[in-house]
């Protein structure tokens, strides 16, 4: 078995260090003991960006992206976007990018270049605070699932606060879209008291329809 190798560490605000490990030509991004990626697993990340897009009623949207990760949901987005729509990458890691453009830098295959993508290396969850109806699509991929695993900030993005904060920053029609490992009942509650109509959908994690059973939750604001 080929031994895994660890690249790097990137400290977070806030919260524990990320750690980067490459096995072969595969690369992993671990917090602790739990993987938060893999880059055989691409299915659910690049279907939230599908799946959002989708729902979507306008040419050239603007969406925010919450955690660049590995890139597989910017990627997918750009695939499927016009070519005046914009993509803001909310990031908090400036590390996460240094790996996008070194040691993963043929996984990014130039995502971070094109002319539509903007990165910010600021909070999610300040830049949705501060956007009134600014954004199409806000699409939240920066834990595991509804509570902050990977910084306890992050907590307040799926409260009740943070849930009013997003659906204040969309434009009317606009998608508020958050991936989850697994499913969570009270946070669809809570979506829904913030007027949100809620949609549900289980997608697997890898590409090819196979892995585990991710959960995605869009939100339409009303």
């Amino acid at each position: 078995m080929v031994p895994r190798e660890l690249i790097d560490v990137a400290e977070v605000p806030g919260g524990d260090p990320l750690r980067l490990f490459r096995r072969g030509d595969d690369f992993m991004i671990v917090l602790d003991r739990n993987e938060l990626m893999n880059s055989r697993m691409s299915g659910s990340e690049e279907a939230l960006a599908e799946m959002t897009i989708d729902r979507l009623r306008v040419q050239a949207p603007h969406l925010l992206i919450g955690g660049y990760g590995m890139g597989f949901t910017l990627r997918a987005a750009l695939k499927r976007l016009d070519r005046d729509a914009r993509v803001t990458v909310s990031e908090l890691v400036p590390k996460i990018i240094d790996w996008a453009k070194g040691p993963m830098v043929a996984l990014a295959a130039g995502c971070l270049e094109d002319r539509r993508v903007e990165v910010v290396f600021e909070d999610v969850g300040a830049m949705i605070r501060h956007a009134r109806g600014g954004y199409d699509a806000i699409l939240l991929d920066v834990d595991n699932g509804p509570d902050g695993l990977t910084r306890p900030g992050n907590d307040g993005l799926y409260s009740e606060r943070g849930l009013a904060a997003a659906r204040a920053a969309l434009r009317p029609g606009g998608v508020l879209a958050v991936w989850s490992a697994a499913p969570d009942a009270r946070f669809v509650r809570r979506m829904k008291e913030a007027d949100f109509l809620v949609e549900e959908v289980g997608v697997k994690a890898r590409s090819n329809g196979k892995g585990p059973r991710h959960v995605i939750w869009f939100g339409t604001r009303r």
